[in-house]
């Protein structure tokens, strides 16, 4: 179990699904947990309805065990990160495709009412009591039904936490200091990485990627925290690569040299959400702000 001493700090990322964690905020994950901090993972659903994304493994059975690979590949992910997992227990709600989009299917995660989802997020947030938790925007990041709601049930448990009215049999009311939104897929970063590429005698990777982003909107904009941790982008790619339905090995996932994304762009960003801290923007760590307060705390 995480420690309570207020001297550790203390991060919680909450996701959709199990592979999500790997494709957003990894290497922030792996280099705080290098530099002592506890990290959390808390994964909403099981990715039940998930596709499998690698031609190598899209057999049928790797259909009829989706559910229980998903959470083995789940398991290789959390150790190579350094982090403890926690599943909050829903269903995967899968992605509705089609015009019009058919119905979400019946005891999924997106459907389920917020007086069953948050309460079991208020209780990990009560056990473990983070400074800062990491989530997705108010669009999911993408518009994935889970992933929506994901949102709506991190910042509805991030307040009920804090409340000492809300459900006191779920633990001493814990508040976040900060809470943050996932914005490292930017037409900028993209855009950077591919310049660095072709002005190193390589060839674009993005190319296609942005020519179909139309008028989706850049999180670059938005951006106010820029953690560097191209150090660790190594360990983002083996985390990803453990989650081996989900992602080909061959594909434009790993297309970009390493060497190219540590130059080019070697920060995952955030835009910070709620702070009970006081921290200047633009900011380079998610703790900014926090360390102060627990130091001043400890004296």
């Amino acid at each position: 179990m995480p420690t309570n001493d207020n001297a550790q700090l203390r991060l919680m990322a909450v996701h959709a699904h199990p592979d999500d964690e790997s494709s957003k905020g990894a290497a922030t994950m792996a280099k705080y947990v290098a530099e002592g901090v506890d990290v959390v993972v808390v994964t909403c659903t099981g990715g039940e309805r998930g596709s499998v994304l690698n031609p190598a493994m899209d057999t049928p059975e790797t259909w009829e065990r989706i559910g229980e690979i998903r959470r083995a590949e789940m398991a290789r992910a959390r150790e190579i990160l350094g982090v403890k997992q926690w599943w909050l227990g829903f269903v995967d709600s899968g992605l509705p495709e089609g015009d019009p989009l058919p119905p979400l299917p019946e005891g999924c995660f997106a459907l389920a009412p917020l007086e069953e989802t948050v309460p079991p997020l208020v209780e990990m947030i009560r056990r473990d009591r983070p400074h800062v938790m990491l989530t997705y925007d108010e669009n999911g990041g993408y518009p994935h039904p889970d992933h929506i709601m994901t949102h709506t049930v991190s910042m509805a448990a991030v307040e009920a936490a804090a409340d000492p009215a809300y459900h006191p049999e779920l633990g001493e009311p814990w508040q976040i200091l900060k809470v943050y939104y996932h914005m490292n897929f930017s037409r900028a970063r993209m855009e950077a990485i591919d310049e660095y590429l072709e002005t190193h005698g390589g060839e674009a990777v993005y190319k296609e990627w942005l020519a179909s982003w139309g008028d989706r909107p850049d999180n670059f904009r938005r951006i106010t925290t820029r953690v560097p941790c191209g150090d660790y982008f190594h360990v983002r790619d083996d985390a990803l690569r453990a989650h081996a339905t989900q992602v080909d090995p061959e594909g434009r996932w790993f297309a970009a040299s390493l060497e190219s994304q540590r130059t080019a762009w070697p920060t995952e960003d955030y835009e910070l959400a709620i702070s009970h801290v006081d921290s200047a923007i633009p900011e380079d760590d998610l703790f900014a702000g926090v360390r102060e307060r627990l130091e001043v705390a400890s004296r």
